[in-house]
């Protein structure tokens, strides 16, 4: 997305990190974590803060380690009620200089391509926040109901007859 059209922008250029490294706060607005709910498809993100360390690395990459803390509300999955949650998450990525291309490994931090120079700091937060939602969100005793999970192993079941015959 350019920038221009980010919810949530807050772009750095890789060369203002300097070899001692650099702390960045990042601490979204009111417009700006309305405009991150719509995006996400959530009823509200109440707050939005996250605490980076960034470091630079020898191949002119800069590592970012912090902690990204956020309340937010979301849909039950089962009552459609809201259901307001607490996000906690340490979180770590690394920032590529301009031309490099990002190495995908299961073990390694996420990769983020920078433009001129510029890492999108607010961008990379923002990602890591849709990560961390909870993809089931239910309201305190919400639960299914019995018939929803037994259709659900019945179709399954129906399948199982096929199984190895392909």
């Amino acid at each position: 997305m350019p920038p221009d059209r980010l919810e949530f922008s807050r772009p750095l250029a890789l060369g203002r990190v300097g070899p001692e490294g650099r702390t960045e706060v990042l601490e979204a607005s009111g417009p700006e974590r309305a405009a991150l709910a719509r995006r996400f498809g959530i009823p509200a993100v109440d707050s939005l803060r996250a605490t980076l360390r960034l470091v630079p690395e020898e191949d002119g990459a800069v590592m970012v380690h912090g902690r990204l803390e956020a309340a937010v509300v979301q849909d039950c999955v089962v009552t459609l009620e809201p259901v307001p949650q607490q996000v906690a998450e340490d979180i770590a990525f690394r920032l590529l200089p301009e031309g490099r291309e990002p190495a995908e490994g299961p073990d390694e931090p996420d990769e983020i391509e920078t433009e001129g120079g510029i890492a999108e700091l607010g961008e990379a937060v923002a990602e890591q926040l849709a990560l961390a939602l909870d993809p089931y969100p239910r309201a305190p005793g919400a639960e299914l109901p019995a018939e929803a999970t037994d259709e659900a192993a019945g179709a399954f079941a129906a399948l199982a007859p096929l199984r190895g015959k392909v």
